[in-house]
């Protein structure tokens, strides 16, 4: 790669966020490949500053980037840019998960920002191969978490507020309510999208609580079988769509008095969204209060929506993520298809939302 080529890994400013895009073993193959990282300290990021420092990455005070990041770096994250009537104009190209492209909350404001400032938004979501499959991706663990932490709480045994953890201790939750053989757990799931990464990971999760899901995707999906959706206890939604489709999941659905479906677990959270196929709430739920009720009294329909689930699980999250990410980081200097194609994605958008 380049020597030109600049990275720079900015502290996340939201507080739950501990993952980060590149970890220290990556990041010091990039730069044995020639390219300069700087890494800003991050009081909560999971991997210790000091370990980016040893990989040979220069380091900058916690939320430096746009002062003193050069125009030419890249800035390389994760979560939302601090927003707000002040926030400046952006001229760096960023690359995070805008969520800019859908028609979200503040989409419009974000992309005006990076037309003020002659940037650029290389999204995430939307670094994908010629097949037009993503490239990098957080899903399995997205999937197992949501999914996991579906089981504890309709075990009842999941503690709050949330904290990270590492798999062996969440999977030492579900082996615990597990129901010992010959016994079999009454409780039925189903994983919609379950052959995608987030749905796969959904599934090995509740196979690891001693369930065994339901799996449907694409062809199950088509011509939705309402009232088999409505029998199950648990559903997770893995499904991420690109354009609207028919809603999965319907606010009339949660007065139908056949209904079973106790707990929603929606992993893909695209609630602001037109694209959303869970239209039955608004605002997502967090680590301090992950459960929120949509139907109370004697027949409850409780909901989890957490938009950074792979935090709960930093450091599998991160290392699977970065081990995905830090091949194409080594084709920035060369703009290759997978970057390009981010980049047409970019100005393609924001022409329609902000030259609308």
């Amino acid at each position: 790669m380049s020597d030109s080529t600049h990275l720079w890994m900015r502290h996340e400013a939201r507080p739950t966020e501990r993952r980060a895009p590149l970890t220290p073993e990556d990041a010091a193959r990039l730069v044995r490949g020639g390219v300069r990282i700087t890494v800003e300290e991050s009081p909560q990021r999971v991997f210790p500053l000091a370990a980016y420092e040893a990989a040979g990455c220069a380091t900058a005070p916690t939320a430096s980037w746009h002062a003193e990041a050069p125009d030419e770096a890249y800035v390389l994250g994760l979560k939302e840019l601090p927003a707000g009537p002040d926030a400046p104009a952006l001229r760096h190209r960023h690359i995070y998960f805008g969520h800019a492209y859908k028609g979200q909350a503040g989409a419009a404001e974000l992309l005006a920002r990076f037309t003020a400032g002659g940037g650029a938004l290389l999204d995430m979501e939307y670094l994908t191969d010629d097949a037009g499959r993503r490239v990098a991706a957080f899903g399995y663990w997205a999937g197992y978490v949501g999914a996991a932490l579906a089981v504890l709480h309709h075990r009842d045994t999941l503690a709050t507020p949330l904290a990270p953890t590492d798999r062996p201790a969440l999977d030492a939750l579900l082996a615990e309510g597990a129901y010992d053989a010959p016994y079999a757990d009454p409780t039925t799931a189903l994983v919609v999208g379950a052959l995608g990464r987030s749905g796969r990971g959904a599934c090995d999760a509740l196979v690891r609580a001693g369930l065994e899901p339901t799996r449907w995707d694409l062809a199950e999906t088509r011509a939705l079988d309402r009232p088999a959706l409505l029998g199950h206890d648990l559903l997770v939604n893995t499904v991420l769509t690109t354009s609207p489709v028919p809603p999965f999941l319907t606010k009339a659905d949660l007065d139908d008095p056949e209904r079973r479906l106790s707990l929603v677990s929606d992993v893909t959270c695209d609630v602001t969204s037109d694209c959303n196929v869970l239209p039955v709430y608004d605002e997502t739920t967090t680590w301090t209060e992950p459960v929120r009720t949509l139907r109370g009294g004697g027949h409850p329909l409780d909901l989890i929506a957490i938009d950074n689930l792979p935090s709960l699980l930093p450091v599998e999250a991160s290392t699977a993520f970065s081990a995905e990410l830090a091949p194409q980081l080594e084709g920035l200097a060369a703009r290759t298809d997978v970057w390009e194609r981010a980049l047409r994605t970019f100005h393609t958008f924001r022409a329609a939302v902000v030259d609308a």
